[in-house]
């Protein structure tokens, strides 16, 4: 073996890479990409958890319950709904995922030094925020029980309980989240992995040029080529779904309809990000790494494994550039809560508008390229 051979070698695979400069900023940047998600949003508390409050007394005492919530760091108060109805809506909207609920004597209760409590709505559609939140539910109250009852009293006489109640997923199973949540994860590896493959590998193999001087027109060969990976992705939807609901006991009280409707868009989404991958692309790994690069955001910014809750200020604003946000919201809601399209459009909307943009931009990119 010549060792002059191999530094050459080693040489000419640097040279190459040095030449292609779409890869250096993958090779280098996503490391640190992959440090700071995982540094930041797993090891961050859950924070400012979006509350609505029920203030049924509207006393001092009352004010102070919800200051004292919205102190702690750990409660963002977001709506003032009057009835139980709007507090419903809120909660099956996703636009609150607690419900504080102080009921009217509250401040007699503490003048004369009776025991009382204050409700907790906890919406149990994402596990482990519920989870977290009912814990810091817990600990807020019982330090406002010490604030409002300073003088001890006898066994079983005054002090504030928190009565906690989870909606939608009472024994806090994690997988009844995680179920719903994993119908658009797959969908979104199934489209955009697999898309990212398709045209890059008939240029790698040099066949994409033999096919245009077929009869095979551009719009023939994009349906030929987007159409396998759509009834692929369906396969793949409806065995989870099927596993989920009747091996794993994931209830569905939702609608197929509205949860096939985001998917769709999802779906859209997934095959245009695939499509300019694979048209910027010009080998299979460099489509791979790109696709590498684009995932870790994804999961980590979306709230399809760790809630959005969790993450820095400076972070927070980029989740909604992430489609996988959206999608996983409508899934979870409608999967758990029976959310329809009057609660969920604005994530219908965000989805349909990064369907035509991002769907759009990839089906102009193929007709120039292939121009080109």
């Amino acid at each position: 073996m010549s060792w002059r051979r191999v530094r050459l070698l080693i040489w000419k695979e640097f040279l190459q890479l040095k030449r292609d400069r779409s890869m250096l900023p993958i090779i280098f940047i996503m490391p640190v990409l992959q440090l700071i998600m995982f540094g930041y949003v797993i090891g961050t508390d859950v924070r400012d958890i979006r509350t609505a409050v029920v203030d049924r007394d509207g006393s001092p005492e009352s004010h102070l319950v919800v200051d004292g919530f919205v102190n702690s760091g750990y409660f963002k108060q977001v709506a003032t709904p009057t009835t139980d109805a709007e507090m419903q809506k809120l909660l099956d909207g996703n636009k609150a995922q607690v419900a504080i609920i102080i009921p009217e004597g509250f401040s007699d209760s503490v003048h004369a030094k009776r025991a009382t409590q204050v409700g907790i709505v906890v919406d149990g559609s994402d596990s482990k925020t519920a989870s977290v939140a009912s814990g810091y539910a817990g600990q807020v109250v019982a330090s406002l029980s010490r604030q409002l009852y300073p003088t001890p009293m006898s066994s079983g006489a005054g002090g504030v309980d928190a009565r906690v109640r989870v909606l939608f997923n009472p024994t806090l199973r994690s997988v009844n989240t995680m179920v719903p949540a994993l119908l658009a994860f797959i969908l979104m590896m199934s489209t955009q992995m697999t898309m990212s493959q398709a045209v890059v590998k008939e240029r790698e193999r040099g066949t994409l040029e033999q096919l245009f001087v077929t009869p095979i027109g551009r719009a023939e060969y994009l349906i030929g080529k987007l159409l396998p990976y759509v009834l692929i992705a369906a396969i793949q939807i409806t065995l989870v779904f099927t596993v989920g609901t009747i091996w794993f006991k994931v209830p569905f009280n939702g609608s197929l309809l509205v949860m096939g409707s985001g998917l769709a868009l999802f779906a859209l989404t997934g095959l245009g990000i695939g499509l300019m991958v694979s048209l910027l692309s010009r080998t299979r790994y460099q489509a791979q790494q790109a696709m590498t690069f684009m995932m870790v955001p994804s999961m980590m910014l979306s709230g399809f494994v760790f809630p959005l809750e969790s993450m820095p200020a400076v972070l927070y604003p980029l989740s909604y550039l992430i489609p996988l946000r959206y999608i996983v919201v409508i899934v979870r809601s409608n999967f758990m809560k029976g959310s329809g399209f009057a609660a969920l459009w604005p994530q219908f909307a965000a989805m349909a508008l990064f369907a035509a943009v991002v769907f759009g931009f990839g089906l102009s990119r193929f007709r120039k390229q292939l121009n080109d």
